[in-house]
């Protein structure tokens, strides 16, 4: 070797930005998840499996609530980012405007797998995680309506046809990262309950109006 040369051993590691940081350490998170499930997550075990100190991880996330509620957040970023960049492109109809949050929703959970129902019912588990999953809950089903109801022939759609929406959504995905039943069959029920969902809603005000 020549003088001159350095071992990639004791080459200087380069420094991530805290965001950077951030971002491998959620990405090894979801792979725990994945491979070993969520009862293995801790912050001590991911410092390890990240080759970093545990200092670091407890600086990102402070306790395991922290890290179940940043895994939650980065999913539903994805999620509406994927909404968001379809439903600008969409065709401004009804059945084109479900088909968007149909897709959106299933092939978000699929493109996570099978971690993201175990993060969800990690949620659960306590009175906080269970607020923070409302909170995104809340802001999905507001964009939901406010995207559906020029469809609805000026009736309001109710938060109890959206949180059987959602319940339907979260079953069917679930269902489909488990191969229970295929993508295409979640895609297609989950669009079906959506526009059963606005069509009921106008059906009402029109049936209150003669």
């Amino acid at each position: 070797m020549s003088t001159t040369e350095i071992p990639d051993s004791a080459q200087p590691r380069r420094r991530l930005s805290r965001e950077d940081r951030q971002r491998q350490l959620l990405d090894m998170a979801w792979q725990l998840i994945r491979e070993e499930g969520t009862d293995a997550l801790t912050l001590g075990y991911l410092a390890e499996k990240a080759g970093v100190t545990k200092p670091v991880v407890y600086d990102h996330f402070t306790t395991r609530a922290g890290l179940l509620a940043a895994l939650y957040q980065d999913f539903d970023r994805r999620q509406t980012a994927l909404m968001d960049a379809a439903l600008a492109n969409a065709e401004a109809t009804l059945s084109g405007t479900a088909t968007v949050i149909a897709t959106a929703y299933v092939d978000c959970v699929l493109t996570q797998g099978n971690e993201i129902p175990g993060v969800i019912a990690a949620l659960a588990s306590t009175p906080e995680l269970e607020r923070i999953k409302r909170e995104y809950e809340a802001i999905f089903l507001e964009k939901c309506r406010n995207v559906l109801s020029p469809f609805a022939d000026g009736a309001e759609i109710g938060q109890a046809g959206l949180r059987a929406m959602l319940g339907a959504a979260e079953a069917l995905s679930q269902a489909a990262a488990t191969d229970e039943i295929s993508a295409e069959q979640a895609r297609d029920e989950l669009l079906a309950t959506i526009i059963a969902m606005v069509e009921r809603a106008a059906a009402r005000t029109a049936k209150a109006g003669d």
